[in-house]
């Protein structure tokens, strides 16, 4: 007796046609997706899977006309525009505009990292942490620059890399409106506002108000120095060092005067240059009041001072 054909059921706006269950899973009939062979309880659910395959995205933003090919997607994304976080962490009240992101943040209370790599065993609070901690294995830089090629692990990186190319500083201070192309830069500028200092280096004891600033420090220490000029092989402790002694090499001077258009290849010598234009004096003797344009200046000052004490 030949088998039976199986009957066969269509989706909604679909030309794809889907297998009835091929068995039972809890008491439940499946549909199987009739492309990959991915089962599904419901249809609506296989109705959704199947957009993946035929890229369909009938759920459009009414503000910024981005689509979607799920319902629920359309609505996450709506939160960008309102600012709506409706789930709360009921430790610290802090407030998510995904579940998903709130089930992540409540392992930072919990200490719970469920996500191991299985290269090192390095673990993570969330899947995203571990496919980007991945990365540092593989090598991939799946983001790249559309402005100058350059690729990046993570797609935050890439945005904020975007910043250098259009100039955007989203992040203002409250306190002085210095604006910052990273949120990071902002949280360490606060710090020269409250005086806070809360990296300290275990050697000297000697404290700092970013962590770039005490990793820096501890070079001098260890007499490490892991930045090499390509051209006279001379090594640097800091990355703007090298970018400086560079220059010297290349001849190039980004720093343009605008008042005189003169070059310098230092910021520095920029910012002093201007003194000259401005007539500031930032640089005061303590003794007899008496200001300079710059800090050498000041410096050998204080020495007329030095010899007047021990002339007496």
């Amino acid at each position: 007796m030949s088998r039976e054909r199986e009957p066969r059921h269509r989706t909604a706006g679909s030309s794809a046609s889907v297998r009835a269950p091929r068995g039972v899973c809890n008491g439940e009939k499946r549909l199987e997706c009739p492309v990959c062979e991915k089962q599904f309880a419901s249809r609506s659910n296989l109705e959704a899977h199947l957009r993946t395959h035929t890229e369909e995205k009938p759920f459009e933003c009414t503000v910024c006309r981005k689509s979607f090919t799920e319902s629920g997607s359309l609505s996450r994304h709506l939160r960008t525009h309102t600012g709506e976080k409706p789930f709360e962490c009921a430790v610290c009240r802090q407030k998510f505009s995904r579940s998903g992101s709130l089930r992540a943040h409540l392992r930072t209370h919990t200490g719970e990292k469920p996500f191991e790599c299985t290269v090192c065993g390095q673990k993570f609070n969330h899947s995203g942490g571990l496919r980007t901690h991945l990365r540092t294995h593989t090598g991939e830089k799946p983001f790249e620059c559309t402005v100058c090629k350059k690729k990046f692990t993570q797609s935050g990186s890439l945005r904020t890399h975007l910043r250098t190319h259009t100039g955007e500083k989203p992040f203002e201070c409250t306190v002085c409106r210095k604006k910052f192309a990273q949120s990071g830069d902002l949280r360490a500028h606060l710090r020269t506002h409250t005086g806070e200092k809360p990296f300290e280096c275990t050697v000297c004891g000697q404290k700092f108000n970013h962590s770039g600033g005490l990793r820096t420090h501890l070079r001098t220490h260890t007499g490490e120095k892991p930045f090499e000029c390509t051209v006279c092989k001379k090594k640097f402790n800091e990355s703007g060092d090298l970018r400086k002694h560079l220059r010297t090499h290349t001849g190039e001077k980004p720093f343009e005067c605008t008042v005189c258009k003169n070059k310098f290849n230092e910021s520095g010598d920029l910012r002093k240059h201007l003194r000259t234009h401005t007539g500031e004096k930032p640089f005061e003797c303590t003794v007899c009041k008496k200001k300079f344009v710059r800090s050498g200046h000041l410096r050998t000052h204080l020495l007329t001072h030095t010899r007047d004490t021990h002339r007496e």
